[in-house]
C-alpha cells in the first residue's frame, strides 16, 4: 500500500447508548471515547453530526472545535471523517425550501469546521428516510452543487451513502464535475439490499474513500460481524485490487453497553482484514 489505511470507529460504539439511541453523538460524554479508541490502537473516530441537539455538537462552535483538537492531540486518535446524520432528517432533495436552506447553511458550517479539525471526509447519508431515487437527482444536484464546489476549494471530500443500485449510483457521482465527490461504501447495507460487491466495485470502486464495516441480514437489520450476509472475503479482495488507501470505519452491531461487543467484533475484523491493514 502506498498510503496507510486509517482504521477507526463510529462515534459512540465504544460507549453505552446515548439516551437509548442506536447511533448518536453522545452530547457531554464524547471525550472518554478518545482514550478508549487509543487503548484499542485505533487511528480515528468518525464523528456524528445529529439533527437532534445540533448546536450542542462541538463541531458547530469554535470552543467545541478547540476541545476536539485538544482530545486529538492528547490521544493521538484523529477525527478524519464526519457521518452527517443530520441530513437524513433534512435531506437536500425534499420539497421544503426552508429546510433545504437550513441544510445548506449547516453543511457550509460543517465544511468550515472540518478544515480547522483536519477532517477529510463528510459523509452524507441518503438512505432510509432520506433515500435518494433517480427522479430526485436533479433536485439533489441543484441544491448541493455549490457546496460541493465550496468543499472542493477547501480540499474536503463529500462522500455520498445511498441505497441506489450500482449503475445508478455511478451515474449520480458522475453527474458532478468535481473530483471531491466520493462514495461511502457500507458493506452491511449492501448485503441487506442484496447487491453484488464485485458489480458495485466495477461501477464505482474508484470513487470510494470511506468504508463502513457492519453486517446485516438480507432484507434485515444489523447483526454481529460474521453472522449475516455481508461478504467480507469479496470486500477484502476488491479493496486490495484497487489498492485502497481511504478510511475503514467500524460501524458494527452494538448493544446497550458498547465496549465488550465491539471488542469481540474487532477481533473478527482484525483476523479477516489483517492482509489489508
Amino acid at each position: 500500500m502506498s498510503k496507510k489505511i486509517n482504521i477507526g470507529v463510529m462515534q459512540g460504539r465504544l460507549l453505552p447508548k446515548y439516551q437509548g439511541r442506536y447511533q448518536a453523538h453522545p452530547v457531554d460524554n464524547w471525550k472518554p471515547e478518545f482514550k478508549l479508541a487509543k487503548n484499542k490502537s485505533l487511528d480515528c473516530i468518525e464523528f456524528i453530526l445529529d439533527y437532534n441537539d445540533i448546536e450542542k455538537n462541538p463541531l458547530m462552535n469554535e470552543e467545541g472545535i478547540k476541545e476536539i483538537k485538544k482530545e486529538v492531540n492528547n490521544s493521538g486518535v484523529k477525527v478524519l471523517s464526519v457521518c452527517a446524520d443530520y441530513f437524513m432528517e433534512a435531506p437536500f432533495h425534499k420539497d421544503n425550501e426552508h429546510e433545504i436552506s437550513k441544510s445548506q447553511n449547516i453543511l457550509k458550517r460543517l465544511i468550515d469546521s472540518s478544515v480547522m479539525i483536519g477532517i477529510e471526509n463528510i459523509i452524507i447519508p441518503c438512505v432510509d428516510q432520506s433515500s435518494l431515487k433517480v427522479q430526485d437527482f436533479e433536485k439533489f444536484i441543484l441544491n448541493i452543487k455549490e457546496l460541493i464546489n465550496y468543499a472542493e476549494k477547501k480540499s474536503i471530500n463529500i462522500c455520498l451513502e445511498t441505497d441506489l443500485p450500482p449503475k445508478e449510483f455511478k451515474n449520480l457521482i458522475e453527474s458532478f464535475p468535481n473530483t471531491n465527490i466520493k462514495v461511502n461504501y457500507d458493506i452491511g447495507n449492501s448485503a441487506s439490499l442484496g447487491y453484488n460487491i464485485i458489480e458495485e466495485f466495477q461501477y464505482y470502486g474508484k470513487y470510494i474513500s470511506d468504508v463502513h464495516i457492519k453486517d446485516r441480514l438480507l432484507n434485515g437489520g444489523s447483526v454481529e460481524l460474521g453472522t449475516g450476509n455481508a461478504d467480507f472475503n469479496s470486500l477484502l479482495y476488491e479493496l486490495t485490487k484497487i489498492n485502497y488507501s481511504g478510511l475503514i470505519i467500524l460501524q458494527a452491531y452494538r448493544d446497550d453497553q458498547g465496549l465488550n461487543i465491539f471488542n469481540k467484533q474487532y477481533e473478527f475484523f482484525i483476523n479477516k482484514f489483517k492482509k489489508l491493514i
